[in-house]
């Protein structure tokens, strides 16, 4: 198959019209300028230039990370493990986005994807956490949670979907629940993914304007900016109570949404001790600077 070069080549020796031969030649000059990343810089500017081959690094780093997770989930498969993920933040974090690219290379037949809905009149009268076990993680199987029974820690009782007695018992419960889920022999990874109040209305605005994401927006979502301080004092109290030495929060800085999604997908590959991990090619140690585990004395305004 001929190159663009080889194509650019034979049109310019078959055409005899001498201003459409000036014209094909300067198009040549201008594909040679394709060769060399100054050439490209010329053409298409410093600042696309610049995004492009940022784009292309993590394609490419992406790609060898989601290699890793397609040996993890067959060795997740084979020994009949059970992983449970849960992925908290403040509406816009990109949660989805980092879901969509854990998910998108692995089986879809050992995977889940849970995002649940308001609860029924019937679910809201039940035991809180008893919708949430029926979706736990099988043997052999991985469950991703896109929002979990932390919605009762944060987001109920910022918009007052919960009694106060409800909120002080599920922060009770919550730690004793995963302590028996660990016992048992599942593993539980908790990410928050932490985002700025100016990333956060930015994303807000870009949906807003984009016809093919004004789904996401939705009532709760419009209040997240009002409430923004709310929203903090509960996710601190969160932080606070339901961080253990067995189920620790794990928080991803989410306001540049590439490094979040590969730092995510590196952390769990650098927990979970699956077959051949050794012969990795790519890094499995996650950025510090990107990925870190709660501390009690710090604060986290995002």
């Amino acid at each position: 198959m001929e190159t663009l070069f080889e194509d650019m080549d034979f049109i310019l020796s078959k055409t005899t019209d001498g201003e459409a031969k000036e014209r094909a030649q300067r198009l040549r000059e201008k594909l040679d300028l394709l060769k060399t990343p100054r050439g490209l810089k010329k053409i298409v500017g410093e600042v696309r230039f610049s995004r492009a081959v940022k784009m292309v690094a993590y394609a490419k780093e992406l790609e060898k990370l989601q290699v890793e997770l397609i040996k993890m989930q067959n060795w997740i498969d084979t020994k009949k493990q059970r992983v449970a993920i849960f992925f908290e933040g403040r509406d816009a974090a990109g949660k989805g986005g980092v879901i969509k690219r854990f998910t998108e290379a692995l089986n879809p037949r050992k995977y889940r994807v849970v995002a649940l809905p308001k609860p029924t009149e019937i679910e809201a009268g039940q035991f809180y956490f008893q919708r949430y076990l029926s979706h736990l993680p099988n043997p052999g199987e991985i469950v991703f949670f896109d929002r979990s029974w932390y919605n009762r820690a944060v987001v109920e009782p910022v918009f007052n979907f919960c009694t106060k007695d409800q909120y002080e018992r599920f922060m009770r419960e919550a730690p004793e629940m995963e302590h028996s889920l660990i016992n048992d022999g599942i593993i539980l990874i908790k990410f928050w993914f932490s985002v700025s109040k100016e990333t956060q209305q930015e994303r807000f605005t870009s949906r807003e304007h984009n016809p093919l994401k004004q789904w996401k927006l939705s009532p709760v979502d419009r209040q997240a900016q009002k409430k923004w301080n709310e929203f903090t004092y509960y996710k601190e109290q969160m932080f606070s109570r339901t961080h253990t030495g067995y189920s620790p929060w794990i928080i991803v800085n989410s306001n540049d949404k590439a490094s979040a999604r590969l730092e995510s997908i590196r952390y769990v590959l650098s927990i979970v001790d699956y077959d051949d991990k050794a012969k990795s090619k790519v890094s499995l140690s996650p950025d510090p600077a990107i990925v870190r585990r709660y501390h009690r004395a710090e604060k986290i305004d995002d």
